[in-house]
């Protein structure tokens, strides 16, 4: 239970994170582009590498530190960056095809996910 209201207290903390510094970025930059969520990801992506790598180095980072830094503020921060990860460990492990196959299977049918259930919703609303 303990590590449950751990990951809890970091995914509130992040979800905040992301709000905030995504509407700042984007207040900042203005235009159509999505600079804000470019930005949560990028430094999302960057601060689970320093995590992952940490807690692989190192035995400072407990589990609890680690529950609460990569699963908990950094999953809600961004889940892009367990996705960059997820990558990233693939090509370690040599798995170049598998890695490619991932990543254009997780972009496209994600995109392909939003778009079917906008319609599905658009169906039943009208």
């Amino acid at each position: 239970m303990k590590l449950v209201i751990i990951i809890a207290v970091g995914g509130a903390t992040g979800a905040l994170g992301r709000h905030l510094l995504a509407g700042y970025v984007s207040q900042f930059f203005g235009g159509v582009f999505p600079w804000g969520i470019l930005v949560v990801n990028v430094v999302g992506s960057v601060l689970l590498g320093v995590v992952a790598e940490c807690g692989a180095q190192t035995s400072v980072f407990s589990a609890e530190l680690k529950a609460l830094l990569a699963v908990g503020f950094l999953g809600a921060f961004t889940t892009f960056s367990t996705f960059s990860l997820d990558v990233v460990e693939l090509c370690q492990k040599g798995l170049w095809a598998l890695a490619s196959i991932y990543i254009f299977t997780s972009v496209f049918v994600a995109v392909l996910g939003l778009v079917t259930g906008m319609a599905i919703t658009r169906g039943v609303m009208t």
